[in-house]
């Protein structure tokens, strides 16, 4: 116990203390790497279920010596390890309770499963929470962070919570408040509360947050007054969905004024968008063949940035493995995300190759959140894509179609698709799309909103553009009533695609 209470008291200390820029500098001093063969180790040497894992696989702990020797180790994943071993057993000591809080991962994945964590690992994590509001400037602005992420056993709404609280304690004016994701609770604080605070930051699942933002809209709230900064997470997004939801709260700069969190219930916060990362984006998503030649899809993914002293990044077959501390620390853990890793001064390089100019100005107007740390790209995952005539579509290119001037004011931005087939057997593209409320689903409507998808899906998908045939590129679109229990019922995670 008493040893458990000093690594506590050492850990809250070097956290209340330190400061942001000293924490991220460190990284650049081949201090990642160290700690990450020092973590392998405590590992191989206090968690039980590593030791084992390691002996089936005939490896020796001291013979990992270098980074190529790390990178020769086995990957762990939830079949192979997770599921493979008892709980207590990939704690240190084999001892859960060393751990004080547990949460459940959302189950999308498969079943649900329970991720510990301590003190020490919620104050790593929130360095991540810092970065975002420093680039909001809540260390010199009083605060009122919103938490909307749902409560409970799920890992977003207490570890959000717990995270805001600590920024608190380390001195930035903050204070939380947990309405959870109930819409009605949210907008009663924000207008009871938000008033005497510079301004409000709401953090929550994208999709949601731009459901209490519209509903606020139509009940008449002003949202400027609040001076509102959003923080997402869960779901990639567009740069326009961006721009639309900084227009509707009043918000001049997306890139100061918004950051989406890359994080899942077993790693914690793996990564975070940067007032640097958004723009980099931004001139992506003006991009989109250099998109596809940087990132090797016909999607924008979501771009953040790490801290290799927290999480290092792997690619393996295109997919990441991620290695970092946590109640159950986590060594080349396979969380096969689809994406990939640049390295700072390369993405940079890419930029500058393509408009020396436009890069200049990048870095400039990034000044508040121009942090020297690698970049991780991921896009949502592969089976929420549909293949029409051996072309991807993904969510991600509709939603950009729904988001377009002539559209997005009937729409809410939610949507289901699917490829069906017709009368007369042939393959067309369906999609289903949720109204926003008091909104009809007029013929006119129907035409401007398929046209608005279709300009948008050849612009930014070569293969739709090229594979498929021109009298099968208009899609078959459905209207239906907001919270259509259908196909938008309320209270679930919504999903994308639906296969027939």
């Amino acid at each position: 116990m008493a040893s458990r209470a000093q690594q506590t008291l050492t850990a809250w200390q070097s956290f209340l203390s330190g400061s942001l820029e000293e924490r991220l500098a460190r990284q650049r001093h081949n201090g990642s790497e160290a700690a990450l063969l020092a973590l392998f180790q405590d590992a191989a040497e206090t968690v039980p279920a590593y030791r084992s894992f390691l002996a089936a696989h005939g490896i020796e702990p001291s013979d990992i010596k270098t980074l190529a020797d790390f990178q020769s180790l086995p990957l762990m994943t939830k079949q192979n390890y997770m599921r493979a071993y008892p709980l207590p057993e990939r704690c240190r000591g084999g001892d859960l309770s060393q751990c004080e809080m547990l949460a459940v991962s959302s189950g999308s994945t498969g079943t649900p499963m329970v991720w510990p964590r301590s003190l020490g690992h919620e104050l790593d994590i929130a360095y991540r929470f810092e970065q975002i509001f420093h680039a909001f400037h809540a260390g010199q602005r009083p605060t009122l962070a919103v938490v909307c992420f749902a409560m409970g056993n799920w890992v977003g709404g207490m570890f959000t919570a717990a995270c805001c609280r600590h920024l608190a304690a380390k001195g930035y004016p903050i204070t939380t408040v947990t309405p959870g994701n109930n819409k009605d609770e949210i907008l009663r604080v924000m207008t009871e509360l938000g008033p005497h605070y510079a301004q409000v930051v709401l953090l929550g699942y994208p999709p949601y947050l731009k459901d209490v933002i519209d509903s606020g809209r139509t009940a008449g709230m002003a949202w400027s007054r609040y001076r509102p900064k959003l923080v997402f997470a869960g779901e990639v997004f567009s740069e326009e969905w961006r721009a639309l939801v900084c227009e509707r709260i009043g918000a001049a700069d997306p890139a100061t004024a918004t950051a989406s969190l890359y994080g899942t219930a077993d790693g914690g916060v793996l990564g975070n968008e940067t007032p640097l990362s958004i723009n980099i984006r931004k001139f992506f998503a003006a991009r989109p063949e250099l998109a596809r030649e940087v990132f090797g899809e016909s999607r924008l993914p979501t771009l953040v940035q790490y801290d290799p002293l927290s999480r290092w990044f792997e690619v393996h077959d295109g997919t990441l493995v991620v290695s970092g501390d946590n109640g159950v620390p986590l060594l080349r853990y396979h969380i096969a995300d689809k994406g990939g890793v640049i390295p700072y001064e390369k993405m940079l390089r890419v930029i500058a190759a393509a408009d020396a100019d436009q890069a200049g100005e990048i870095l400039r107007s990034s000044e508040r959140g121009t942090w020297e740390l690698p970049f991780v790209y991921l896009f949502g995952r592969a089976d929420f894509s549909v293949s029409f005539f051996g072309a991807n579509i993904y969510p991600e290119n509709i939603s950009v179609g729904l988001e377009q001037s002539e559209v997005r004011d009937w729409v809410s931005g939610k949507f289901v698709l699917q490829v069906v087939e017709t009368a007369d057997h042939n393959e067309t593209l369906s999609i289903v799309v949720e109204l926003l409320p008091g909104i009809s689903g007029d013929e006119a409507r129907h035409t401007v909103i398929a046209d608005a998808i279709v300009k948008q899906l050849r612009r930014l998908n070569s293969e739709f553009a090229n594979y498929v045939p021109a009298e099968f590129q208009w899609p078959l679109v459905a209207l239906k009533a907001h919270g259509d229990p259908e196909w938008f019922p309320a209270g679930v995670k919504h999903r994308y695609t639906r296969k027939t």
